[in-house]
């Protein structure tokens, strides 16, 4: 959503079905689907060989980035890998919610063949207002300054503000908890579109 906002005509690949994904889809593998004829190309490999929420599970995950960033290598147009903090991005920069005025943090890191000058966090500017996830905080009254979008719904009336938070409504829960703001892709959308404007010179 981010990327069509930006401008993009937005075309998805996924090897699982993604029926409430909201532009053109094709259910394949990005591993083989064609790229031939994409001007832009972002790729968010499964990030559970590096969560921090998947814990001691990690092992039992295969890490995905280094076929993806041969693939993306191979093709001469900009491309971004997207996954979580602790993922190894090699030279990666990092966007948060509070970059964009979002109630979640969502720290996420791009590795690209472009540059990008991205804004700072901004913390401060998050009021404590929200109820915490952590059930040890919420047993001692502790709120949050975020809303956390992850696992599943914990009490009622936080659906809403997990869509409000994150900035999408079209989405199940499940589907949720594993994006990302398109406020993060609509940022990166439009530098792309200048470093395309501009002939490709950083």
């Amino acid at each position: 959503m981010g990327y069509y906002r930006a401008g993009f005509e937005v075309v998805g690949v996924d090897i699982k079905p993604q029926p409430h994904y909201p532009f053109e889809f094709h259910w394949g593998d990005a591993m083989t689907y064609p790229l031939d004829g994409f001007d832009v190309i972002h790729a968010s490999p499964p990030c559970e060989a590096h969560s921090r929420i998947t814990g001691n599970h990690r092992v039992n995950h295969k890490d995905f980035i280094p076929e993806i960033r041969d693939r993306v290598l191979s093709v001469n147009v900009p491309w971004i890998i997207e996954n979580v903090e602790g993922a190894p991005l090699i030279n990666p920069f990092t966007l948060c919610g509070s970059m964009f005025g979002l109630n979640v943090r969502r720290h996420r890191r791009f590795e690209s063949n472009i540059f990008f000058m991205t804004p700072d966090c901004n913390h401060a500017t998050e009021t404590v207002k929200f109820y915490s996830l952590c059930w040890k905080n919420r047993k001692m009254g502790k709120l949050s300054s975020v809303v956390g979008v992850y696992g599943n719904i914990n009490y009622a009336g936080e659906w809403p503000l997990r869509c409000e938070a994150m900035g999408i409504d079209w989405m199940e829960n499940k589907e949720l908890v594993k994006a990302i703001p398109p406020a993060y892709t609509e940022w990166i959308g439009k530098q792309v579109i200048k470093f395309i404007k501009k002939g490709g010179d950083e």
